[in-house]
């Protein structure tokens, strides 16, 4: 999103987290920004019961808890490493300096605001509604959107079946049955254990 040097000479520093490390937890106040150069970060609510709900994931050259930074508001949801990862940390006071500075920058960021936005609107209904085999259909046709735009091809889906389910709020017992139905139904293929569409 912003370029390493930019992100550098502003003063940001690269900081290491393992797999299963929080990165801030969700009712912290934001006091960083937060770049991946290299790994997986998810973006995650629990229930009262421990259930884990998935609002994101991200990946290298990716940012992730933004909104808090440009609203004051605490973090709405918890940020944990999915594998180990470094991740560029700068604060906020810099941050909001370059957004100031680089207009260009700025649109950027917005924009990539505006398209978390527009998934969120776009499972928060298929959510609340929808059969478990619509939902699934719905995120992984969204993210192959998301990566390979304008593409009929076949293409592998980079989420475990518990990345899924932890995702559209089902059990990972349903998204299994649901994802051999989807495949009965020739709305995906499996090869060798691996969903693809």
């Amino acid at each position: 999103m912003i370029a390493s040097p930019i992100l550098l000479e502003a003063g940001a520093v690269e900081v290491s987290f393992r797999k299963g490390e929080w990165i801030f937890r969700q009712g912290g106040q934001a006091r960083y920004y937060f770049q991946i150069v290299e790994g997986q970060v998810k973006m995650s609510n629990f229930s009262a019961q421990g259930q884990e709900f998935v609002q994101g994931l991200f990946a290298a050259g990716q940012s992730f808890g933004e909104p808090p930074l440009l609203t004051d508001l605490t973090y709405p949801a918890s940020a944990i490493a999915s594998t180990d990862c470094r991740v560029y940390k700068l604060n906020k006071d810099k941050f909001l300096n370059i957004l100031l500075a680089n207009p260009k920058i700025s649109l950027e960021v917005g924009k990539s605001l505006a398209k978390r936005l527009h998934y969120k609107a776009t499972m928060a209904s298929e959510i609340s509604s929808n059969h478990p085999e619509h939902r699934i259909l719905t995120l992984l046709t969204y993210l192959k959107n998301e990566i390979h735009p304008n593409t009929n091809d076949l293409h592998p889906v980079d989420l475990t079946r518990q990345q899924i389910a932890d995702m559209t709020g089902l059990r990972v017992e349903t998204v299994i049955r649901s994802i051999k139905k989807m495949e009965k139904e020739k709305q995906l293929v499996i090869q060798n254990r691996k969903v693809y569409l």
